[in-house]
């Protein structure tokens, strides 16, 4: 049988319209130097804050990449 072994890493994203697009922009650029992405598991959602109003989404992801041989 074969076993693996995962490494897990904290990511911020951002965006200005949503924490799902923060989200999938930490995936999007994490899937450009890491393979085998298998999980991300948020973590923690805020809002920075500018002039009152709502600037920018950011989305905390802990992401899982499996080691390879």
């Amino acid at each position: 049988m074969s076993e693996s072994v995962y490494k897990i890493i904290n990511l911020v994203g951002s965006s200005t319209t949503s924490w799902e697009d923060a989200a999938t922009s930490a995936i999007d650029r994490a899937s450009q130097s890491l393979r085998d992405l298998r999980i991300a598991e948020v973590m923690k959602l805020d809002i920075k804050i500018e002039k009152g109003k709502p600037a920018q989404f950011r989305t905390n992801l802990k992401l899982s990449f499996k080691y390879q041989d």
